[in-house]
């Protein structure tokens, strides 16, 4: 049985080395669909059609936000949820004797704006030089999500019947949250066994992910001509002072929260970041109005509440600091994503089995890793589902000029398809 068990592992491999081409037009295609968050539609469609090809039967899930709105982990994003934006699973039953498995991945991407930084090409190219695919969503995460696919493909057509249920499932909305895509799925009963999501985090078992949280702050100056600007008060130059102070909390907050696991893939544990500034109305008035957005993240030791009372405080501290923000106070909203830390123990069964399956084909145990990013896992632990990411390596996420190295795509399928044998079993 080992021997046999050998045997079709090797040709998996086999298999998957002759179809580099393949996967590597498939990722390109895909990446030419844009597929922003909120815009999935044409995207998710080829989704079905290629779930279809190997004979996978095909839901399509249009989340129902009454059965969203009262799960904890839900928080409203503003986005509608239409026939155009449909989750896809495509489902291989089995016969219920082995265990089963989603290998879940999210369709959706961010922004490729600006797009004049992208080297002068479009970012929906998937264009190729060397080892690397470049465009938007050619690491996060097409590449995996279609890694998903060939796993399951080269399983299937080698004539092997994995005996646990497997299911492939396109997400939309990842980038703004999940809580319409992998979510919904888990509410409306899709569970299984063990989830994986191969999000581009260089080949290692990602265990862990910080809270995170939105927030904006709102600052109101008084409005003149520009003629008279000297009557008025610019609440550019006012928000600005609150800008310069919480870069100085990103910093001590980088500096006091040092950990290991967290630090291993970008250096730094945690982060707070300004992702949108608007002012004004008019160039020939003195802004009346400003704002901001960010993202704070926190590690699971720290509160959701202190990490809000953090930032409130020295709102409140700048304000102090000048006379007319001490009579017209910021506003500071919490709103959008909120995600708690999550943590998955390393120790369990199933990723013990998964490094052992990966040392296989990659000849090395994959490190075990913390993500500074949220990620879909974190749904897994309301229902009772082991879940962690395993995926390709990339560069450039949500940058211009994202790329995916196609070396590793090819090692992400290997991994997937022969843990496809070792944990749902196959005759």
């Amino acid at each position: 049985m080992h021997d046999k068990k050998s045997q079709i592992k090797n040709e998996i491999r086999t298999k998957i080395d002759r179809s580099r081409d393949e996967v590597f037009q498939m990722i390109q295609k895909l990446v030419q669909i844009p597929s922003v968050v909120g815009q999935e539609g044409e995207a998710q469609e080829w989704m079905v059609k290629l779930y279809r090809s190997v004979g996978l039967r095909i839901d399509r899930l249009i989340p129902d936000k009454t059965n969203l709105v009262n799960h904890p982990a839900y928080f409203e994003i503003g986005f509608p949820y239409t026939e155009s934006r449909p989750n896809i699973v495509g489902i291989h039953p089995g016969t219920d004797l082995g265990k089963s498995l989603i290998l879940n991945g999210h369709i959706d991407v961010v922004s490729p704006e600006p797009v004049e930084t992208w080297n002068g090409e479009n970012p929906w190219s998937g264009r190729t030089e060397g080892n690397r695919l470049y465009g938007r969503g050619a690491a996060d995460m097409k590449s995996g999500l279609l890694s998903n696919f060939f796993a399951l493909k080269t399983v299937l057509d080698l004539g092997l019947k994995p005996k646990g249920k497997v299911l492939l499932e396109s997400v939309i909305e990842e980038e703004a949250g999940g809580c319409g895509g992998t979510l919904a799925l888990f509410l409306s009963g899709y569970k299984a066994d063990a989830m994986i999501i191969p999000e581009p985090l260089n080949l290692r078992v990602v265990t862990a992910h910080p809270g995170i949280n939105y927030f904006r702050i709102k600052v109101y100056g008084k409005t003149a001509h520009a003629g008279w600007s000297h009557y008025g008060v610019n609440a550019i130059g006012k928000l600005m002072k609150v800008y310069e102070r919480l870069i100085q909390l990103d910093q001590q907050r980088a500096e006091r929260n040092r950990n290991d696991l967290f630090e291993k893939e970008t250096g730094r544990s945690c982060n707070l970041n300004i992702g949108t500034f608007k002012a004004g109305d008019w160039p020939s008035t003195v802004a009346g109005w400003a704002q901001l957005e960010a993202r704070i993240s926190y590690l699971p030791w720290e509160k959701e509440e202190d990490i809000k009372k953090e930032v409130e405080a020295v709102v409140e501290e700048v304000a102090h600091g000048d006379e007319w923000l001490r009579e017209h106070s910021p506003h500071v909203e919490w709103f959008g994503w909120r995600a708690q830390p999550w943590v998955q123990d390393p120790e369990i069964p199933l990723i013990r089995q998964f490094r052992k399956t990966a040392a296989e084909v990659l000849s090395d145990i994959p490190e075990i890793t913390a993500s500074t990013a949220g990620l879909d896992t974190r749904f897994g632990s309301f229902f009772g589902v082991p879940s962690f990411v395993f995926g390709p390596t990339g560069g450039l996420l949500h940058s211009s000029n994202e790329y995916v190295e196609l070396d590793s795509v090819i090692k992400t399928i290997k991994v997937l398809a022969t843990f496809i044998v070792d944990w749902c079993d196959v005759g």
